[in-house]
């Protein structure tokens, strides 16, 4: 059985992709380029004596692992997490080295250990961000208590004071958390991010490819036609020219009557692809309510979906373009709505000259305070809805976010809350209103 950490850590994983070993390789030479002239200009055009063979040959461990890597592996291999953190925990280790040989913190480059730290942190999973960083942790330790001198004048010893040396070391300690939280965060999101935004692309293409199962219906229909009723015709006369000659005029006319059933079969068909069409392009504003919430009605031991159309009194209802956009959208808020309700969901439309309004109510908990100002973004850690529910989990995470993109490309405004019951003012339930200008959604009915 697969545990809720690892089935976390295994989405996370799947979310951020790969890490390709010619990356890696790349950052170690431009490192190993830095390092050689950082170190040759100290040396000899600032005049200040480093230990340079052992510098030299801390430099070269990087070089050589280079050359092994291309010489032993694809540039297009991918890593592993675990070969990826093992990469960035041996650069972090030779930047210690040089570190220990010019100076340890008190060397102005001691502040490029944060460049393995944050690249690990954006694209290994937390458990092994939290391994480097320790490790990178440890390092900084361990050259704020041991190193050799700051390469400086001859005859003069550079030495900072104890407190500036522990100023030092809890600076770069922190700056190590923060710069790893920071960009493992940000990286974490963005890749949860793409996922989403792919898995609303899937979707809305399923939904499109179903739409026009009706039309291909009605071509095939037509198609088949013509050969069908060329069969008949010919059943016709091998009936007339067998008339008496029982059994075989029994089996004409069999094949006659067959024919016949297979063209009005045909013909339904057609009719009904026909008028899928026009629904598809068409449809008014209290059908397209129904037909998002069609699943969720009169479920057995569900909550009542009622619906409130208000403008139908004053003006006729706006006939809309039927988007599956909407369709969808519309049906993932219906959804969740009916999936946390107590014993009723209203589902109700408004409009004016310039607006059209669809707010989805329900009778639950209610939405969760800790994550109301956070609706509508993908794989929300929290998902309870209400105090009463805090156990509950599911449809507050990737499908607000489906639901919020697809209706936002079709100019919606999208906006979550908890309202009131009419009936009941002291009861609140959570609250959806989607607003469209009718001048982005109505139907061209010329």
């Amino acid at each position: 059985m697969i545990t809720q950490n690892a089935a976390d850590e295994l989405a996370e994983q799947a979310l951020r992709g790969p890490v390709r070993l010619r990356t890696l390789t790349a950052l170690r030479w431009l490192a190993v380029a830095g390092q050689l002239a950082a170190i040759l200009i100290v040396h000899f055009a600032l005049g200040f004596r480093v230990p340079l063979g052992l510098c030299l040959a801390a430099i070269a461990m990087s070089a050589w692992l280079n050359i092994f890597i291309m010489l032993r592996f694809s540039p297009r291999r991918y890593l592993s997490d675990q070969e990826a953190a093992a990469s960035v925990i041996f650069d972090i280790v030779q930047l210690c080295a040089l570190l220990f040989l010019t100076g340890g913190l008190q060397n102005p480059f001691s502040v490029l250990i944060l460049a393995p730290v944050t690249i690990a942190a954006s694209v290994l999973p937390l458990r092994l961000t939290i391994l480097v960083g320790g490790c990178a942790f440890a390092g900084i330790s361990a050259l704020a208590a041991f190193n050799m001198p700051l390469p400086w004048r001859a005859g003069v010893e550079m030495a900072l004071p104890p407190i500036l040396s522990i100023g030092i070391w809890v600076s770069l300690s922190f700056a190590v958390a923060f710069f790893a939280a920071y960009a493992h965060r940000i990286a974490a999101e963005s890749a949860q991010l793409k996922s989403a935004l792919a898995a609303s692309q899937l979707i809305l293409a399923r939904e499109e490819r179903m739409a026009a199962i009706g039309g291909l219906a009605a071509a095939a229909a037509h198609e088949l036609g013509t050969p069908l009723a060329t069969i008949q015709l010919t059943a016709k006369e091998m009936a007339d020219e067998l008339a008496g000659a029982g059994l075989l005029e029994e089996d004409a006319k069999l094949l006659v009557s067959q024919a016949q059933r297979c063209r009005e079969i045909l013909g339904r068909l057609s009719n009904r692809g026909d008028a899928r069409d026009v629904m598809m392009d068409r449809i008014a504003v209290d059908l397209m309510l129904k037909e998002a919430a069609e699943p969720f009605i009169d479920l057995r031991n569900g909550p009542a979906v009622i619906f409130d159309v208000k403008g139908a009194a004053e003006k006729a209802a706006p006939v809309l373009q039927r988007k599956p956009e909407i369709i969808y959208g519309l049906r993932n808020l219906v959804e969740n709505a009916v999936g946390h309700a107590h014993s009723k969901v209203l589902v109700s439309a408004d409009w004016d000259d310039a607006n059209l309004s669809v707010e989805i109510l329900d009778d639950g908990p209610g939405f969760s305070p800790d994550i109301l100002g956070r609706l509508g973004e993908p794989y929300l850690g929290g998902r309870s809805r209400g105090r009463a529910s805090s156990a509950r989990t599911g449809g507050l995470g990737l499908g607000f976010f489906i639901a919020k993109t697809l209706l936002e490309r079709t100019g919606a405004a999208i906006a979550f809350d908890n309202r009131d019951w009419v009936d009941t003012p002291s009861h609140s339930g959570a609250w959806v209103s989607v607003k469209w200008p009718q001048s982005a959604i109505l139907a061209d009915i010329g």
